[in-house]
């Protein structure tokens, strides 16, 4: 869920509406494999509802997605296939929304574009913190008097808008019907 959170609260209402109704409501069926590495995707997920796993070739699954998560970001972003594969670990509901329409958004909303970009921006600065966390690397040296955030908290500017974030994703579930 902290995916969706991070970047729904640096978006507006609108842009969440925008969201849903752009999008498409699509089952995943366990088993399934929703995006492959390598292979290019046409579309920006949504996980409303189930479990996935993202996996690596030659490493296996490194992480498990549940309600919330966004998948295929960096691919919209930099238009490169992706880097790991996701697999629905049991029946899911996702919110499809395509390159072509994000696309068209981006370049005809300057306003939302900003913020857009701005949401990954700051979901994928708080991954590379975490992971380079996680292989031990970077000891920030921070006093205890210093403002940080201890692992596994989001950034105190992302937290102000916690709140907003949860409750248009709750908005977007209603637009979009619920779960399954």
């Amino acid at each position: 869920m902290r995916k969706v959170l991070v970047i729904l609260g640096q978006l507006s209402d609108s842009d969440v509406e925008w969201l849903a109704q752009a999008g498409t409501r699509e089952k995943v069926a366990a088993g399934r494999v929703l995006i492959e590495e390598g292979r290019p995707i046409s579309s920006l997920y949504i996980l409303l509802d189930g479990h996935m796993a993202v996996s690596l070739k030659g490493i296996g699954t490194v992480a498990t997605l549940s309600s919330g998560e966004i998948m295929g970001e960096m691919s919209m972003i930099d238009s490169r296939p992706p880097s790991a594969s996701i697999t629905a670990q049991d029946d899911c509901l996702v919110l499809a929304l395509s390159r072509e329409a994000l696309q068209q958004k981006l370049d005809t909303d300057v306003a939302f574009a900003a913020r857009f970009y701005r949401a990954i921006a700051t979901f994928l600065s708080d991954r590379l913190r975490g992971t380079v966390q996680r292989l031990g690397y970077g000891d920030s040296g921070a006093s205890l008097d210093e403002d940080v955030e201890l692992e596994g908290e989001l950034d105190l500017n992302v937290l102000d808008n916690v709140h907003l974030a949860g409750a248009r994703f709750e908005r977007m579930l209603k637009t979009l019907g619920g779960s399954r």
